[in-house]
This record gives C-alpha cells, sequence and structure tokens, in this order.
C-alpha cells in the first residue's frame, strides 16, 4: 500500500455537522466514532473521537472534536489544497464549500492562466482550488 497524506481537521464539538457537510459537498459515506464508544461518560461522550469520510474522488478527510483540556488555535498556518483539470468537480466544490463562509480570492482566471480562489468554510477551514489549464 502506498503512503497516503490526508488533512486531519480538529474542531470543538462541529466534527459530525462538518462530516455531514463534506459528504454534501464531496460525496461518499463517513464513519465516526465517539469518545463515548470508547468508555467516556458525559458531556463529553457524544464528542466525535475520530471520522473518516472516503470519497468518490479518493480523497479522504479525518476530522475530530477537540477533547476537553486541549487547545484547539485557529489561524491560517494551514489550508487544503484542491486542484485539477476537472473544471466542473472544481468549481462545484468551491462553491459549496463557501457557502455560509467566506471567499477571500473569487475562483477566477489568474495572471499564470489557472484558475483559482481561496475560501474560508463554515467551520472555519481555509480552502484553496486550482483549476488548471487542460493540457495541450
Amino acid at each position: 500500500m502506498a503512503s497516503r497524506l490526508n488533512p486531519y481537521i480538529n474542531l470543538d464539538h462541529e466534527a459530525r455537522q462538518a462530516l455531514e457537510f463534506y459528504r454534501d459537498v464531496f460525496g461518499g459515506e463517513f464513519t465516526a466514532m465517539t469518545f463515548g464508544d470508547m468508555g467516556t461518560e458525559g458531556p463529553e461522550a457524544t464528542k466525535v473521537m475520530h471520522g473518516q469520510l472516503e470519497t468518490p474522488s479518493g480523497f479522504t478527510l479525518m476530522v475530530s472534536d477537540r477533547p476537553e483540556g486541549m487547545e484547539r488555535s485557529e489561524g491560517s498556518s494551514i489550508s487544503v489544497s484542491l486542484s485539477g483539470d476537472d473544471a466542473d468537480d472544481l468549481r462545484g466544490w468551491f462553491a459549496k464549500l463557501s457557502d455560509g463562509g467566506s471567499v477571500s480570492v473569487p475562483l477566477e482566471k489568474q495572471m499564470w492562466g489557472d484558475e483559482f480562489g481561496m475560501c474560508t468554510d463554515r467551520f472555519g477551514v481555509d480552502w484553496m482550488v486550482n483549476v488548471s489549464e487542460p493540457a495541450a
């Protein structure tokens, strides 16, 4: 099996909603294991310990809720990048990801010839989308 690099998003108590949102954006099915499934009781029990979305495009996106006592820092230190030449999929994903979020760079033709855009989704995750010019 080849190695893979997968985004892993940590949230406060929105992991299940995020997994449902990303499933609506990218398609596929997700699984989720809660802290309660592992024996935790009380308010932490319903939080997602590990969620994973497998998409028809071959993406794997992982999401979890931050357990009590673990710090979560938000910021622009990382973005998830989607790129390729399947313009319809990429444009559609950009539109869905930015719905309820914000667009910092509209998805449009850039000086290097590709379409490029940046947005932050409703969960505070930064995304970059690049639609490459088809090879000649």
